[in-house]
């Protein structure tokens, strides 16, 4: 059995917790919100680990990648992973809404499901749950808080957002 590996990421929306085995990453968490987690019991930190996906984070914070290629291992239902899939095809800088993802995957009438998969993303920013809004335009419901939506979605140019610096 593989040892679950963490370490944080200092980032502009606060420290983000990396967590996986070997490069494969498994969970980001966000410093607060719902989204946050942390280390459990059996997890051992590694400051050395996940130096691809820290560059590529710190790229995209930067303003210099649009885009990830990581290992990921997210756990899920089969629902679940679909749904994070489809969110990995949003392109930078757009956004859709949570009945677009629903049609998107073959399920125009599960957009509540589709909300409650998006919100238990385990890899957010990376599998960009946070370009998921309402059909109204309203920026809802997100694990690291609204304001960290806000600011991600700005970060990308996203129409109709406004930057805010923590």
């Amino acid at each position: 059995m593989r040892t679950t590996l963490y370490t944080y990421l200092q980032s502009p929306i606060g420290p983000l917790l990396l967590a996986g085995e070997g490069e494969r990453l498994s969970h980001v968490g966000f410093p607060q919100g719902k989204g946050r987690i942390a280390p459990r019991d059996d997890w051992q930190r590694d400051d050395g680990a996940f130096s691809e996906a820290r560059a590529q984070l710190t790229d995209y914070f930067g303003g210099k990648r649009r885009t990830f290629e990581l290992a990921l291992q997210p756990s899920g239902t089969a629902f679940q992973l679909a749904v994070w899939q489809a969110l990995k095809d949003i392109p930078w800088g757009t956004t859709i809404s949570y009945g677009e993802l629903a049609r998107r995957i073959g399920r125009p009438d599960a957009s509540r499901a589709v909300g409650a998969a998006n919100g238990a993303n385990p890899i957010p920013i990376i599998v960009p749950c946070h370009r998921v809004i309402g059909a109204n335009g309203s920026l809802t419901g997100f694990g690291g808080g609204i304001e960290t939506k806000k600011f991600l979605l700005a970060l990308e140019g996203a129409a109709g957002t406004q930057p805010d610096l923590f």
